[in-house]
């Protein structure tokens, strides 16, 4: 019973960060936030997805113990958003309203990282999380080339529960700083590696709980 209850748990995890990633994604990759801040919300969309990315990522790989279930995780990401997507069609959005992030290649660094130091918890933490939180920016700027006149869609499909403070106004590009990659890259890799290990205590703490 044990056992049944303690793998139950650790599934309903999964799945509840999974389908939050979901709705962070739809929050934070629609065009109004896209678009409106640029470079700014280029950055906060980094560090948002690549944090959690990597919880729920190294989670479930330390869970099974597998190489390889970080990008299984990742690919699951993929599919919900995708599945969102379809439901702002079906309202009448563009399909590409939702900006699908780049998840799964930074995911498969992080297997790469526990296989290449042979199920090290700790090499996967340091190691793995500074990769996602380094490369999902760069990997995402796939985004900012494929989304098409982003300003012009943000002002022709408004959020229907858009407050009046969130109007579309015109981007203020380099406002602030000039390369929010590399501010994403930076932010993403420091932030990244303390949510690893959250993840990794997650699982520790689950474990823990289910067995007391």
């Amino acid at each position: 019973l044990m056992v049944w209850l303690r793998r139950t748990t650790h599934y309903l995890f999964i799945v509840v960060v999974a389908v939050n990633s979901t709705l962070l994604t739809i929050n934070a990759g629609d065009y109004i936030f896209y678009t409106d801040w640029a470079w700014t919300s280029f950055v906060v969309f980094s560090v948002s997805q690549s944090t959690m990315l990597v919880v729920g990522a190294i989670y479930y790989m330390l869970f099974t113990g597998v190489p390889g279930t970080a990008t299984y995780y990742a690919t699951i990401m993929t599919i919900y958003t995708w599945v969102a997507k379809g439901a702002w069609f079906a309202l009448g959005y563009p399909y590409d309203f939702i900006v699908t992030p780049v998840w799964i290649p930074s995911a498969m660094l992080l297997d790469l990282t526990y296989w290449a130091t042979r199920r090290n918890k700790h090499a996967a933490i340091i190691i793995g999380g500074t990769l996602v939180g380094l490369s999902l920016p760069i990997f995402n700027v796939i985004n900012l080339l494929l989304v098409r006149d982003p300003l012009e869609m943000a002002f022709k499909y408004p959020r229907p529960t858009l407050p009046p403070y969130m109007t579309p106004i015109e981007p203020q590009v380099g406002k602030f700083y000039n390369s929010p990659v590399a501010l994403g890259s930076g932010a993403g890799a420091v932030l990244s590696v303390p949510i690893a290990a959250l993840g990794a205590k997650l699982n520790t703490w689950t474990y823990r709980w289910m067995a007391a």
